[in-house]
């Protein structure tokens, strides 16, 4: 396809959807959470595959056989390893901020300078590929993707077609090639990391305004959307797309035959180049094999990959349909780092792999090797830690699917053809858990972790609920797994159950919105928001139900936008209606909290939801969750 015939196609594909490119950033991908209502043109807009042609048809028609194995896998193993990884977010003595990967960029460090002092002395002789993928494999991975090019421009394999790679360094070895056989050795399904449209070593692309004026950095020149302002550079930009990523893409698919690749950044390129690439790819995948993720040619209305990425380091996810992969990284950092240690527990890990997978997504958890080849300490002890847990619970994480349960306060639950696994987080005090909305029957129960799979005790509560009665104490802390073979399932009940013996959390997460324009947040810690909620005609709403009498304190957590965001919010639950006004609280990791009000609830199915009265600044506030904490006495 002609570059002006896909330009023209793609820019009329933006004004039928009012697509407007994504605001600019630095952080890997866009970061700017998921869209409500998000349109999936892969498979039902006759449109698109018309206008894009036969490959595409041809490549949806073989989605779900390109993706059995990754559906199947569920956790795979995230490598950002580069030049960069020597001074580890060090450079002339001080310590530079952000992802380390990024240094160059950060350090606004030149060209001449970046080759001379990093990539000519690069020399890990203690990498061994072996070790690598038996330590990803002993934490329960399926698959294993790593940088073969990041931002730096750099490519840590012999690349005939642009010859900027691993043989300038004192190395001297083909470190790609020694990880694809050693993955192949192990089963493990093998794939790279290719920054195709950022890169600050060619003086045609993206990102490097501090050797050259080019747009797509952080002085923003001629804006984010630099294509519409600076429409001169766009022949450039087609150059280092025919001329370097183009060519090392088809390289690596070529010399390696990867089962994934795997891009970011696709907001720095019209999103023209990027369909372009991603036809390049299809091209010389003839088996349409390939599995591509959704950060090659994306926008807010369009998804393009065979899979949708969400934000970085999410701790929490929103609603997303079909495939989808969440990327955590072992502290804040992608490439190693000698001065970041906010290592993250395995109790972390563990249930943001169940929590993934109970809403269908994988987890592509990264690690940092140092410069040396060698991995942390503390990244080994977090992936054995994974590890351990996996070899007694992975049957509920391997090829499980998401249910139709409503939440759980107690945890999540995964189902894998008639067993459904219910994954305890908050192990119940007394020993009675309670399943909200399960009308399956059940034909017997177990702990996983007990090896005589003793049965547990279950009685219906209701047409909707089943009781089990469980040990005193949890047999893992973190998070049991209880299978439940079911005989035939049923549709689950989709209110909510409630309790009235511990907090209920109702997350932004999980409320229903009554505007396609109200967005979820990028899900990182006190980032589980809603926001863009600027009209009083916008809501939040959970549908809820009691078993018995319950008597709560009402809060409500959440954050702002900016330092002038102020107002007046309504709560309304079961008819009670509840005024907050809330002031500015804005800033990374911060959150506020202000107490509602009481209420006493009877039995019975009711709504809650959260409505904007006035407000001051850019938007309401960026809620978080409504919390339900139980007290003692029956009010009024």
């Amino acid at each position: 396809m002609k570059k002006q015939t896909c330009f023209k196609l793609i820019m009329s594909i933006v004004i039928s959807v009012g697509f407007f490119a994504p605001a600019h950033s630095q952080n890997k991908g866009d970061e700017q959470g998921m869209e409500l209502g998000q349109l999936d043109l892969r498979r039902d807009s006759v449109a698109m595959q018309e206008a894009l042609g036969g490959w595409w048809r041809e490549s949806m028609e073989s989605l779900d056989e390109r993706m059995e194995w990754y559906n199947e896998a569920k956790f795979g193993c995230f490598i950002h390893w580069g030049v960069y990884s020597v001074p580890a977010g060090i450079w002339d003595e001080r310590r530079i901020g952000g992802y380390t990967e990024h240094l160059m960029r950060a350090a606004r460090i030149p060209l001449e300078r970046y080759k001379n002092e990093l990539v000519r002395p690069f020399n890990p002789v203690e990498f061994d590929a072996e070790e690598w993928i038996q330590l990803a494999a002993d934490a329960g991975m399926r698959y294993f993707i790593i940088t073969a090019k990041h931002h730096d421009g750099f490519a840590l394999y012999p690349s005939d077609a642009y010859p900027y790679d691993i043989r300038m360094t004192e190395f001297g070895r083909d470190p790609m090639r020694e990880l694809r056989d050693a993955a192949r050795k192990h089963g493990m399904k093998f794939g790279f990391y290719y920054s195709h449209a950022f890169d600050w070593e060619h003086p045609d692309a993206p990102g490097n305004d501090w050797d050259y004026d080019n747009p797509g950095g952080d002085k923003l020149l001629h804006g984010a959307q630099w294509w519409l302002n600076y429409p001169q550079f766009l022949p450039r930009a087609a150059n280092y797309v025919d001329h370097k990523s183009i060519p090392q893409i088809l390289e690596l698919i070529d010399k390696y035959e990867p089962d994934i690749l795997w891009f970011d950044t696709p907001h720095k390129l019209p999103l023209y180049e990027n369909i372009r690439i991603l036809h390049a790819i299809r091209e010389a995948d003839k088996d349409m094999g390939i599995v591509i993720n959704g950060r090659l040619a994306r926008s807010s209305a369009i998804q393009l990959g065979d899979y949708v990425n969400t934000g970085d380091r999410a701790a929490f996810f929103a609603p997303v349909e079909g495939y989808w992969e969440s990327i955590p990284t072992t502290n804040e950092s992608y490439g190693y780092s000698r001065v970041d240690f906010s290592h993250k527990p395995v109790s972390h890990f563990v249930r943001l792999l169940a929590s993934a997978a109970a809403k269908g997504g994988n987890i592509l958890m990264n690690v940092g090797p140092m410069g040396n080849g060698k991995w942390d300490e503390t990244d080994i002890a977090i992936f054995r830690g994974v590890g351990d847990w996996l070899k007694m619970n992975g049957e509920a994480i391997y090829g499980a699917e998401r249910t139709d349960l409503p939440v759980q306060h107690w945890g999540v639950a995964t189902r894998k053809g008639d067993l459904l696994y219910l994954h305890v987080f908050d192990w119940p005090a007394d020993g009675q858990l309670i399943v909200g909305g399960l009308q399956s029957e059940v034909e017997r129960a177990w702990l996983i972790a007990d090896p005589e799979r003793k049965p547990l005790a279950a009685v219906r509560t209701g047409a909707h609920d089943l009781l089990f009665s469980l040990p005193a104490a949890a047999p893992d802390s973190v998070n049991t797994v209880i299978a439940l073979q079911v005989r035939h399932f049923r549709k689950s009940y989709p209110v909510r159950l409630l309790t009235p013996s511990a907090e209920n959390v109702l997350a932004a997460f999980d409320s229903r919105l009554s505007c396609r324009n109200m967005k979820f947040g990028d899900g990182k810690v006190s980032r589980n928001y809603v926001h863009d909620w600027t009209c009083d005609e916008q809501y939040m709403q959970w549908d809820l139900r009691l078993a018995e009498s319950a008597a709560y304190d009402i809060y409500i957590d959440y954050n702002t936008d900016s330092a002038n965001d102020a107002g007046v919010v309504t709560i309304r639950i079961a008819g009670n209606s509840y005024e907050v006004e809330y002031t500015p609280q804005s800033g990374w990791n911060r959150v506020s909290t202000i107490h509602a009000g009481r209420i006493n609830l009877d039995r019975g199915e009711f709504t809650a939801t959260l409505k904007g009265k006035e407000y001051t600044g850019g938007q309401y506030m960026r809620p978080i969750a409504i919390r339900l904490v139980p007290i003692k006495e029956v009010l009024f």
